[in-house]
């Protein structure tokens, strides 16, 4: 197979560096050629690469031919080349001995070079023993083989009986959308992909040839191309028939486990799942005893190899040893002939039932369309209902493919208005941001519901969630909820009612409207006559407006009670909404190793689902970068932004935008952050949002403009920002203005003005610790550079015990090296000369190592500028060297602005 973009080569751990011997292994299009290729090059050696094929592999000595051919203007490539034109007529003994010593001669005449050898799984014999004879004479001799069937139990390789073993791992989800980019792919399409694919870039770029590129965003799964068939079909010949006959068995079932596939096998299962774990064909045992393939579409050709009557016999033999009963059900309905299609579509229906009561929503969905789907269309209103049944089951988990099938047989029955509309809408619920052609499917939806109020306000609803979301328009989102509200009361339809104000009080908020709390009081005062998902009701919206108020044990309080509910229904969006506000308010009060917890699971459920990954990114960025390290944290904001551009979804593009920009300025990257948090501000307005405490990206991009030296511009964006919070009583964000605010103070010279600023924000602060430690923190670098240093110390210390108790990791390590620089005070810096605002930052950044053309680009100053500005302050400071001035200016920060954890991305 030809190289993949090196793009696509997997990360080679950082142990491989220096190491002479290597063998890379992994299955058919892994990446294997690719990451050899990486490898060598870093060796910095040229490469000399062979690669035998599979005729190759029964042929004794064809490698050594190649070797000798290889490096041919050698005399001793010729003498061996001579020498293996000769082997045949020698004893194999006698021919092996000189090989052996010709080889070795070969090795040690050849240029510096880096041996690779390719498809090492097809170098014969012969010739393996014969290089890893020579190779022990040329220990200096870097070698690096890739093969598919090497593992390291196997006990000692040719190259080398200390070759260090690296398995190339598969892909994660961000490096194959990086290598779909080419093909058009959203970020939620190439997340399919890589589940589909598992990570094998050869088979994700097969998979990608799938569909024309006009038919990106349908949702629906990737056919197997033929060269997808073919990949897959090297990777299963690597294991035995009766390998594959079981693994057949665990595609043919939804959630094979190793109890079924033993009582299918008996004794011989372990082996053979061994075996298939060693392939790299299923993952490794997992704890919930769950057979797991490592790609989606390793099981969608053994099924597909299976003529319909082979596949209906292997159901049938499932039926009579599963352990499950409804996956019993299943196997039964799947088994049964296609002439008694009544009696399987009553059991697949019956089947369905029981999935649902168990809360298995994705098994259940799957059943109730196989359901519809066998019911004989003379039976038409049982075979819609059964289709709707099936289409609210997909919507559930979020099974958009099978949604849209079971939306299909409903409309192309003689059913109700009540019953198309019903159809239409759960599919816009499950569709989120992928369904093409939106605005046709509202149209269909309005046509099917003219002239019954509930069924328009119903549609309505979708259209308001769609307005905000993607068209980021709130304020016709509010008109077009308040009307469905105003439709769903006249028709006595409380549940409509309730949805429409809960979305009406949502996005008031959002436009700062002062009715916006009366209008979520309507809601909750409401009974609801139906369920709902939980991120739909009032008391998911009422445990959010808690938290952009500073309430989070009332919105903690709110939401475990909506998590139980959420995870007992299978609702996957629900739950990860719902973790993913328990991760905040976590946050905010503290909480940090809670909030982790709640975070990761919200982005491992949105990974393992294929959800839109901008939502869980958010979350993880800010958790991550506060409780955790600062480079995943700025991965998940950069593909939270990615993903939400590609989605259309300017919310939660605004959102990962502010959590970016919030990540670099507390990493010390000002001018980055500025442009991110810029954006922000463009996006906010353009969405209509004035309600300063929904998204606080303010006081971050007013410290970024203070950092930078844009002060006038800083104190304007501050003082607007206060005046809106003052017209809509929302106090809660004052104390982080109060904090940008400062830094302003102290930009401009005023310690004494900052440092009583930051005092009172921190009093204001005792119920969100983590916010009182950035406080306490900014205080304790404004009195240092006020020369307080006992202040300073104070501040200090109060914010580094409040970062370690409670697990906020990075900022713990800032306010520690804050603190260590106070108590290493330089001699006589108490009488250093104050420095002038421009003095101090072109100071800072001298000190930094940056030139002065440096300087002056950053600073948007001439370079005599610089050289006038760094002149006096040598002769303020005493110092003759940029060694002398960085250990002179140590004590305090280049310039006033960002405070925090100071991070890089390999934190």
């Amino acid at each position: 197979m030809s190289e993949l973009p090196e793009a696509a080569a997997a990360v080679l751990p950082d142990e491989v560096r220096g190491v002479r011997r290597v063998v890379l292994f992994g299955p058919p299009g892994i990446g294997k050629t690719t990451a050899a290729g990486v490898l060598g090059r870093r060796l910095g050696r040229p490469v000399l690469r062979l690669a035998p094929g599979p005729q190759d592999a029964a042929v004794p000595y064809a490698g050594l031919l190649e070797l000798a051919l290889a490096l041919a203007p050698l005399p001793a490539a010729r003498e061996l080349a001579a020498a293996l034109d000769e082997a045949a007529g020698v004893d194999r003994a006698g021919a092996s001995l000189r090989l052996r010593r010709l080889t070795a001669a070969l090795l040690r005449e050849a240029p510096p070079v880096t041996l690779v050898v390719d498809n090492a799984q097809w170098l014969d014999r012969a010739s393996a023993a014969v290089l890893g004879w020579a190779l022990r004479l040329a220990p200096e001799l870097p070698v690096i083989a890739a093969e598919r069937t090497w593992h390291p139990g196997a006990g000692g390789h040719w190259c080398g009986e200390d070759a260090y073993p690296v398995r190339v791992p598969a892909l994660t989800a961000a490096q194959v959308a990086a290598l779909l980019a080419p093909y058009g792919y959203s970020p939620r399409r190439a997340a399919l992909l890589r589940a589909r694919s598992g990570g094998n870039p050869a088979l994700a770029l097969a998979l990608a040839e799938a569909a024309p590129s006009a038919d990106r965003g349908d949702g629906d799964a990737p056919v197997l191309t033929p060269e997808a068939r073919r990949l897959v079909g090297e990777w299963l010949d690597e294991v035995p028939e009766q390998v594959r006959e079981l693994l057949t068995f665990a595609a043919l079932d939804d959630r094979p486990d190793r109890e079924l596939l033993d009582r299918l096998a008996g004794p011989s299962a372990g082996h053979l799942l061994a075996r298939a774990e060693a392939a790299g064909l299923v993952d490794p045992g997992q704890p919930d005893g769950r057979v797991r393939f490592t790609a989606s579409a390793i099981g969608a050709e053994l099924t597909a190899r299976l003529p319909e009557t082979a596949r209906r016999l292997l159901h049938a033999r499932l039926a009579a040893v599963g352990h499950d009963p409804v996956r019993r059900d299943r196997h039964t309905a799947l088994a049964a002939d296609p002439d008694a299609a009544p009696h399987a579509a009553r059991d697949a229906a019956r089947a369905a039932g029981h999935a649902r009561l168990r809360g298995e929503h994705p098994l259940a969905a799957e059943l109730s369309l196989l359901a519809a789907e066998r019911t004989p269309h003379e039976e038409a209103g049982l075979l819609t209902e059964r289709a709707l049944t099936a289409v609210r089951d997909a919507a559930h988990c979020g099974d958009l493919p099978r949604s849209r099938a079971a939306a299909r047989l409903v409309l192309g029955q003689d059913s109700s208005p009540a019953q198309r509309v019903s159809a239409l809408v759960t599919l816009i619920d499950s569709s989120g941001q992928h369904l093409d052609g939106m605005d046709e499917l509202f149209a269909e939806a309005l046509h099917e519901a003219a002239g019954r109020p509930d069924l328009t306000a119903q549609v309505l609803i979708r259209q308001a969630i769609w307005a905000n979301v993607s068209d980021g328009d709130p304020g016709r989102a509010a008109d077009l909820a308040a009307r469905a509200a105003a439709l769903a009361l006249a028709a006595d339809d409380t549940t409509t009612t309730v949805l429409a104000l809960t979305v009406q009080a949502r996005v008031e908020r959002v436009l700062g409207r002062p009715g916006s709390e009366a209008t979520l009081n309507r809601a909750l005062s409401l009974p609801l006559a139906a369920p709902v998902p939980v991120n739909a009701t009032p008391e998911h919206l009422a445990a959010r407006h808690a938290l952009f108020d500073d309430r989070p044990a009332d919105a903690r309080a709110a939401l475990l009670p909506l998590l139980a509910r959420a995870r007992r229904e299978g609702d996957a969006e629900g739950t990860v909404d719902v973790l993913r506000s328990l991760a905040e308010a976590e946050l905010r009060a503290g909480r940090c190793d809670r909030a982790l917890d709640h975070a990761r699971r919200a982005q491992a459920l949105t990974d393992r689902a294929a959800m839109p990954p901008g939502p869980a990114c958010y979350t993880s960025a800010l958790v991550e970068g506060t409780a955790a390290r600062t480079g995943p944290a700025l991965a998940h904001a950069r593909r939270g932004v990615e993903a939400s551009r590609e989605e259309d979804n300017r919310v939660f593009l605004s959102r990962n935008l502010f959590a970016l920009g919030h990540l670099l300025l507390a990493a010390g990257r000002p001018k980055e952050a500025l442009a991110a948090l810029e954006e922000v501000r463009v996006l906010e307005r353009q969405q209509q949002v004035r309600d300063p405490s929904v998204l606080r990206w303010h006081a971050d991009l007013a410290e970024a403009l203070v950092a930078v030296g844009r002060l006038d511009e800083a104190d304007g964006l501050l003082a607007d920002t206060r005046r809106a919070a003052a017209e809509l009583g929302r106090g809660c964000v004052l104390p982080a203005l109060d904090r940008a605010r400062a830094l302003l103070d102290a930009a401009r010279g005023d310690y004494d003005a900052a440092a009583r600023r930051l005092t009172d924000a921190a009093d204001l602060l005792h119920h969100l610790p983590v916010e009182r430690g950035r406080t306490l923190l900014a205080l304790s670098h404004t009195e240092r550079r006020g020369r307080r240093r006992a202040s300073a110390r104070a501040a200090a210390r109060g914010a580094a015990e409040l970062f370690a108790a409670h697990g906020a990791h990075p900022w713990s390590a800032a306010a520690a090296r804050a603190l260590h620089r106070l108590e290493q005070r330089p001699p006589g810096d108490g009488d250093r000369p104050r420095l002038t605002s421009a003095e101090e930052r072109c100071a800072r950044l001298a000190a930094g190592g940056a030139s002065n053309r440096d300087i002056a680009a950053d600073l948007t100053v001439s370079v005599k500028t610089v050289e006038a500005t760094l002149t006096r302050v040598y002769r303020k400071l005493g110092v003759h060297s940029r060694v002398q001035l960085a250990h002179a200016v140590a004590v305090a920060p280049a310039v006033p602005g960002p405070v925090g954890p100071q991070g890089t991305e390999g934190d």
